[in-house]
């Protein structure tokens, strides 16, 4: 068995980005290559074969040309705030896990490892990711996400650390400073990511590291404009002029935000968390959400509620997905324990009610006729996921925008339970009159591109006991 980890040396050093280009530069070299996370904290998640997983092993997947599977990531915690979060486990959301403190959730190792002997087995190169630090010693006994899996693998470790953000020779040092011996025995190198200037300047810190630790720094990846989303799809757009303006409300605890990626290339997309941001928006987007009793009362404490009213009643339109659909509606009632009653904004005649068992399923559908401003999407085929606990009736006369309850119209308001509207280019199109021209797999050839330019792949897989 083969298998080769990416960690780093802090949060937000590029794991996840540096994974799916190593991905796709490994399958381009006819590697099967699996992508593996033991265990993600995000909101953001995919539907796949038996359930959810994180978007970035979904999207890893797709790099390595293999189809997503809840074994990647078989354990995703998806926080609800400060304090709680959800555990799902092998893509089902498990609540008795879910309702204990963060130290008490036990029994989780045996699903990592099964799951990863699996993959071990069936592929030539497992591609592992790890989370935050492995070198977080007031989590040694809880981490299982990085060197309990590298060691289990006998994986060979590459060491992230994020440039751009100042201190990465001391990161690098320091984590692996605080890892025991036999750990650092897996490091087989360093990676300096999102650098922007003269490589050469870094002269001689590679090599000072080089002496005090005996492990080479593999390469030097310049700061790239990759296209995918963030781990938790909130990194702020590059204002664009003369393009569409799309306000995404940006509630605590939303969810599924990588979706509106792609849209950033056609639209100026905002995420705004203010009343005042909603105003020049030709288009406000009420995303889903994680809390959405929780996320529809900061709605009304932060004044977005009424700014939203106002745009619906100065003829702006209005996009509900998801929990942003169950929002819009008369009342939420909580049958199952698993987020919160409250009253809705009432925009829309439907009742919500949530339900212990989450329903998790790709659907393929297309939009009905359509009164304007919808008119476009009228027709058009919706290929897309569902990831909801509650289930939503009208209580009096609406428009349904999808058949079988997935979506309804009343003017300037559409609201739909499906994710995935803006990751296809004729419905992206359809609302701001432009589809992405750089695809998913173009990002993923681009990122391929920037590794095979700035590491060594061959002498990488050697390492990995690739051969």
């Amino acid at each position: 068995m083969t298998a080769l980890m990416i960690q780093g040396a802090s949060s937000s050093a590029g794991k996840s980005l540096v994974t799916t280009a190593l991905a796709r530069a490994f399958r381009r070299r006819g590697v099967d290559v699996v992508p593996f996370k033991a265990q993600n904290m995000s909101n953001n998640a995919r539907v796949v074969e038996g359930g959810e997983i994180g978007t970035a092993q979904y999207l890893q997947a797709l790099a390595a040309g293999v189809a997503p599977d809840v074994r990647m990531n078989p354990v995703l915690v998806k926080p609800e705030g400060d304090n709680k979060s959800q555990v799902v486990v092998l893509g089902r959301a498990d609540q008795r896990l879910s309702a204990l403190p963060w130290r008490e959730r036990r029994g989780l190792w045996p699903v990592i490892s099964d799951s990863l002997n699996a993959l071990l087995g069936e592929h030539q190169l497992v591609l592992m990711e790890g989370a935050g630090s492995p070198a977080e010693i007031n989590l040694r006994d809880t981490d299982l996400a990085n060197m309990r899996v590298a060691k289990a693998a006998q994986a060979a470790v590459v060491l992230v650390a994020d440039i751009d953000r100042g201190g990465a020779f001391a990161h690098l040092y320091g984590t692996w400073a605080l890892l025991p011996v036999a750990e650092q025995a897996l490091v087989c190198g360093f990676l300096l990511n999102k650098f922007r200037g003269d490589a050469a300047l870094l002269a001689p810190a590679p090599e000072r590291l080089n002496e005090l630790t005996g492990i080479a720094t593999l390469g030097v990846l310049p700061w790239l404009a990759h296209g995918l989303p963030d781990e938790d799809g909130v990194a702020a757009p590059q204002s664009r002029n003369q393009v569409p303006t799309v306000a995404i409300v940006c509630y605590p605890t939303a969810s599924n935000l990588d979706e509106f990626k792609q849209l950033e290339q056609v639209a100026d997309v905002r995420y705004v968390t203010h009343a005042r941001e909603v105003e020049g928006g030709e288009l406000v987007i009420l995303p889903g959400s994680k809390h959405v009793a929780a996320d529809l009362a900061w709605l009304r404490e932060s004044g977005l509620a009424a700014a939203v009213r106002a745009h619906v009643a100065a003829d702006g339109r209005l996009l509900a997905i998801c929990g942003g659909l169950q929002m819009l509606g008369e009342r939420l009632t909580d049958c199952g324990g698993v987020d919160g009653d409250a009253v809705g904004l009432g925009l829309l005649p439907l009742e919500t009610c949530f339900y212990a068992e989450k329903e998790t399923r790709r659907t393929a559908t297309r939009f009905l006729q359509l009164p304007p401003p919808w008119q476009r999407l009228s027709t058009l085929v919706f290929d897309g996921y569902e990831i909801h606990h509650g289930r939503s009736h009208a209580t009096g006369s609406v428009s349904a925008a999808l058949p079988d309850g997935l979506g309804y119209v009343s003017d300037h308001i559409l609201a739909v339970y499906l994710h995935g509207l803006f990751e296809q280019p004729a419905l992206v199109e359809a609302l701001v009159a432009g589809a992405p021209p750089r695809s998913l797999e173009a990002a993923f050839d681009d990122l391929a591109d920037a590794v095979e330019a700035h590491i060594d792949i061959p002498s990488l897989l050697d390492k990995a006991g690739v051969t």
